[in-house]
């Protein structure tokens, strides 16, 4: 089942239920999805790979605008964006743990034999690949700083 077709299944519940958070995000999904299947270079269908970076470009604009709000001491805009992100991240794949992306970001280095800092973008670009939806650009970077370092 598609992205749309998911998210229109969804919004219909979240209608019956009145649960205006998640009609809310569900709409920002919706609203993502035609604004790029409209764009000139899709072609009118996404793949499930571009699905998969489009809800996880949404959710990444959902935690920073709620860590902005929070450093402002404004929890009362923070706390919604969370809700948000929270709901949207349904649509992800099962996110990794720290340690299984450890263990894929030490076979790579070991695969390319990466040696220091300046192989760095040759490991970030391999593992963002091969963990696509699955982890967070920026855990994964973390892990490979402290493993390159």
């Amino acid at each position: 089942m598609s992205l749309q077709t998911q998210v229109m299944e969804k919004m219909k519940a979240a209608m019956k239920a009145k649960d205006t958070v998640a009609l809310e995000s569900l709409r920002a999904i919706k609203s993502a999805i035609l604004l790029e299947q409209t764009s000139g270079g899709s072609g009118g269908e996404l793949s499930e790979v571009e699905e998969t970076k489009l809800v996880q470009k949404l959710v990444k604009q959902r935690k920073d605008s709620a860590a902005i709000f929070t450093e402002q001491g404004r929890e009362d805009l923070a706390e919604p964006e969370l809700a948000q992100a929270a709901i949207i991240e349904q649509f992800l794949p099962e996110q990794l743990t720290e340690e299984e992306i450890e263990k894929v970001v030490v076979q790579t280095i070991d695969s390319i034999g990466a040696q220091g800092m300046k192989d760095m973008g040759k490991v970030m670009g391999m593992v963002s690949k091969e963990l696509a939806g699955q982890a967070d650009g920026k855990t994964i970077s973390t892990i490979v700083k402290n493993k390159l370092s």
